[in-house]
């Protein structure tokens, strides 16, 4: 595991790692040894990325896939709220940077406006997952994966989508994370201070 410094937004500390079987699962470790909020587990590849239901998520290389560890006092029953607001938060970034339209689909997808294919598909997946027993070690951890350079296996053709075949090239994913992150902690600072 290799620890790196690079200047992103209220990130306290990047765990990046070549390969990870789930930046979810290692974040949780992480999480319940007092990691602080504010740490990034960052990977180029997942051999078992998931979603909701433990559905398997594609995250082969060029793709963005992170884990952020937060550790917010809201009450349990603010936490479904966030997620919609990631949803946001990844739009608006792929949106402000590319022509590219977007939506969230609810409760944790990303979609994108495939103009070829006159369809939206799926650029990316948000899984939210909080602790659920020590309360002085309460932590939430906020998945992320964004189909960016990467590769999309054929059988998902039909459904998803990257940045590089809407925008016709590759682009920068430390760019794109910096702006994603910019965009996200606009909106967990206003989650942390809304009712709900």
């Amino acid at each position: 595991m290799e620890e790196t410094t690079i200047p992103l937004q209220s990130v306290t500390k990047v765990i990046g790692l070549e390969l990870v079987d789930s930046t979810q699962t290692l974040a949780k470790e992480l999480a319940e040894r007092g990691e602080p909020e504010g740490t990034l587990v960052l990977a180029c590849r997942q051999t078992g990325g998931r979603g909701r239901y433990d559905r398997t998520f594609s995250s082969s290389e060029g793709g963005v896939y992170f884990t952020l560890i937060l550790r917010p006092n809201k009450p349990a029953a603010c936490n479904a709220s966030l997620s919609p607001r990631v949803g946001r938060a990844v739009a608006d970034a792929i949106s402000s940077v590319f022509d590219v339209k977007t939506k969230v689909k609810l409760p944790n997808d990303v979609l994108a406006w495939d103009g070829k294919a006159r369809k939206w598909k799926k650029i990316c997946g948000i899984l939210i997952e909080t602790s659920s027993g020590d309360a002085n070690n309460s932590w939430m951890l906020v998945g992320v994966g964004v189909n960016v350079n990467n590769r999309l296996p054929a059988s998902l053709k039909d459904t998803a989508v990257s940045l590089k075949q809407l925008i016709g090239s590759e682009t920068s994913k430390e760019l794109f994370l910096d702006e994603l992150l910019n965009h996200f902690w606009k909106h967990y600072a206003h989650w942390l201070h809304s009712a709900a």
